[in-house]
């Protein structure tokens, strides 16, 4: 029992990564007012990216810097729709989707990358260090990105609510219009927290295969967008909160296969819906706590036409 925990707990992380560097992404795109439904494409582009480059000889941390710069790729497109063109913000990110599911399966299909294993990322620690006893596998057996990811959090805090640059990105996300009337570019600070939370998505999809499956299937990222997407609204767009929220969810996702070994009779499938009943619960939950006080930002999926006042 002692080591079923022990080997438990070693793995969450890994299955929190994905969902607190996705809200990331779409707590810095979302404090600037453009609403983000598009997570799962941007992961699916990042994913591809990883395994793409791994496969032609790429390090492991450059296939993780490529899919953060096809995340911020596919950013720009987002960015052009909704901060230049104007289009729906719901739409717009809805149809990403579709476009990324269908581009990574034809691209994938085309350079025969599918179900085709990469040597990926592994601990960040020599393998000693994972042989203390209990501690080990807990504390060093992990990736660089793991031991990353609190200094993000940091960072994007830091930025967001320390800074002139935070601030003005809040007041965007806000009153674009009161934002506009002060002198702040609302069109350009939409368009860089796009990009850059673009960035933190695709490093998320990339960080699912190249340090987690390190393997290209269709659909890898299996909803994990949409989770992301629900994780931000329980954080309140809070970056710690988010971070706690993953980590809630990496529990669940981690006990699945730690189930599965065990050799319990628990219907597989019923374990792979167990993160979505999670999701569900945290939302109602939620809601019953917060009632009407999201803390979303006050503009958020609303356009900013100069010449309009609200």
């Amino acid at each position: 029992m002692i080591d079923f925990f022990i080997n438990w707990i070693g793995i969450i992380p890994s299955f929190a990564a994905p969902f607190v560097l996705a809200a990331l992404g779409l707590i810095i795109c979302e404090k600037s007012g453009v609403l983000n439904l598009g997570a799962e494409g941007f992961m699916l582009i990042g994913a591809l990216a990883g395994v793409g480059f791994s496969i032609n000889g790429s390090s492991a941390m450059i296939a993780l810097g490529f899919s953060a710069i096809a995340g911020s790729m596919l950013g720009l497109l987002f960015a052009v729709l909704v901060a230049g063109l104007r289009i729906n913000h719901v739409i717009s990110g809805l149809a990403l989707v579709f476009l990324a599911q269908a581009l990574t399966s034809l691209i994938a299909t085309q350079n025969s990358w599918t179900n085709n294993a990469i040597y990926g990322l592994g601990p960040f620690f020599p393998d000693y260090f994972q042989k203390f006893p209990i501690i080990g596998k807990i504390l060093f057996g992990h990736d660089l990105i793991i031991y990353l990811i609190p200094i993000f959090c940091l960072i994007v805090n830091y930025v967001m609510y320390r800074t002139a640059l935070g601030l003005n990105l809040r007041s965007v996300g806000e009153n674009p219009y009161s934002a506009d009337a002060a002198g702040v570019n609302v069109t350009l600070y939409r368009f860089v927290a796009i990009l850059v939370g673009g960035a933190f998505l695709g490093l998320a999809g990339g960080y699912l295969t190249v340090a987690v499956s390190k393997i290209w299937v269709d659909g890898v990222v299996g909803g994990r967008g949409w989770i992301a997407i629900a994780l931000v609204i329980f954080a309140r767009w809070g970056p710690w909160r988010a971070l706690l929220g993953a980590i809630l969810f990496g529990c669940i996702e981690a006990l699945i296969p730690r189930v599965a070994a065990t050799g319990f009779q628990v219907p597989q499938y019923f374990l792979l819906m167990t993160p979505y009943f999670a999701t569900l619960g945290v939302m109602v939950w939620s809601a019953m706590r917060l009632k009407n006080d999201w803390s979303q930002p006050g503009s958020l999926g609303k356009h900013h036409i100069r010449e309009e006042r609200t």
